[in-house]
């Protein structure tokens, strides 16, 4: 028998019981698929945060204080941002950022423990963001201590509703303030709700907000954003010395961190890696039950067949004939079952993303992954059945039932 005997004869048998054929084959499709949609849906999320994350900000430069350091939490001043401004080379803005937790009132609302920060006038421009209505307020308001507000997109529409908040007087806490601006819809990041704050003077913080025992010009965040991307690590040298120089740290052990956009990725994306790894251990395992169900079918054809398997082997068939003739049954089952998963798989991505809540996206790497598993696992769960049914003696397969 020459090869395309052999594929003819091993389709056949494979025709003779299309049912059967179809079933064994699920296992496959099963597992393929799943590898296909639980990849995709694992890096659709990481794309998701990744466009957040960067939507947040270009070239983006995070300092923070060092956990764990002792006095740590005192260590960001009002003062290192305007030293970071003087003396920093390669930036386009810096702005600081303290945060406290405050009850709103306005219009016909009335908000409880909403994050109120303050901030600088750069921030807009350092964090990237626009306003949909109103303005910003300027370094001379936030000098001068006035107070005014710029609410966050679902806290405007909380307290007003569709009506427009500038002018609208406010009480945080028990300050009244005026509202200047409304900032555009950004939605949810890393479970923060950037639609959901109350932005001010970091003046008026300090003023109005900022207990007295932790000290009153002591920022939380500052934020950098560089001229490009290029000089990122230049300007990061930079603020590490300036830092370090007055807080009289050695710059190798810093009491405050420094973090990048890219970094905050990269942690997410660690956090995301184990999810990942999980699911595809699941799909794997549907693959390999989708394989012991191709040698269980395989094994139960040879019992069947063994007087067919006699026949061919007394008509001249060899051994390895046999073989091969079975094994391409094992592997066609596989690869059919795999075609078949992988349009399953590509297919059911498409829909969950556009039907479902989460976003997803095809990894081209997935599509001969799965298939080449699939390959394998037909190579692998097929070759003992078809070494059983090569080893058959010819005489007692013909005397066989």
């Amino acid at each position: 028998m020459n090869l395309s005997e052999t594929f003819k004869v091993a389709w056949e048998g494979l025709a003779l019981n299309k049912v059967r054929s179809f079933l064994t084959t699920l296992g496959v499709i099963i597992g393929v698929a799943s590898v296909i949609m639980m990849l995709a849906v694992s890096a659709g999320a990481e794309a998701a945060i990744a466009e957040q994350i960067n939507a947040l900000g270009a070239n983006l430069i995070i300092i923070s204080p060092m956990r764990g350091v002792p006095g740590a939490g005192r260590t960001l001043l009002y003062d290192d941002v305007e030293a970071i401004i003087e003396n920093v080379r390669g930036i386009d803005g810096v702005s600081a950022e303290f945060q406290t937790v405050q009850d709103v009132r306005g219009g016909t609302g009335n908000l409880s423990d909403i994050s109120v920060l303050g901030v600088t006038s750069d921030f807009p421009g350092v964090r990237d963001y626009e306003l949909s209505d109103g303005r910003f307020f300027t370094a001379e308001e936030n000098e001068r201590k006035l107070k005014v507000a710029v609410l966050g997109y679902g806290i405007a529409r909380d307290l007003f509703g569709e009506e427009s908040p500038i002018g609208q007087q406010i009480t945080i806490g028990s300050t009244k303030m005026t509202v200047i601006g409304m900032m555009e819809e950004k939605g949810m990041v890393a479970d923060v709700d950037y639609d959901g704050r109350v932005y001010i003077p970091i003046t008026v913080m300090y003023q109005k907000f900022n207990p007295t025992r932790i000290g009153s010009d002591r920022v939380r965040t500052i934020y950098v954003k560089a001229e490009s991307k290029e000089a990122m690590d230049s300007v990061i040298n930079q603020i590490t010395v300036l830092l370090a120089e007055r807080h009289d740290v050695d710059p190798a052990q810093p009491d405050f961190n420094i973090q990048t956009q890219q970094d905050i990725i990269s942690t997410q994306e660690a956090t995301t890696e184990a999810f990942r790894n999980l699911l595809a251990w699941v799909a794997g395992v549907s693959l390999v039950v989708g394989g012991i169900g191709i040698m269980n079918i395989m094994l139960v054809s040879v019992t069947e067949r063994t007087r067919e398997i006699g026949l061919r082997q007394a008509l001249g068939a060899r051994p390895r004939d046999v073989l091969l003739q079975f094994l391409i049954e094992a592997v066609t089952l596989s690869l059919v079952g795999g075609l078949v998963g992988v349009l399953v798989g590509v297919g059911g991505a498409e829909l969950l993303g556009r039907l479902g809540d989460m976003r997803t996206a095809i990894v081209p790497a997935s599509v001969p992954l799965a298939f080449g598993a699939a390959a394998a696992v037909g190579i692998f769960f097929g070759y003992y059945p078809a070494t059983k049914a090569a080893q058959l003696d010819p005489i007692e397969a013909l005397r066989r039932e």
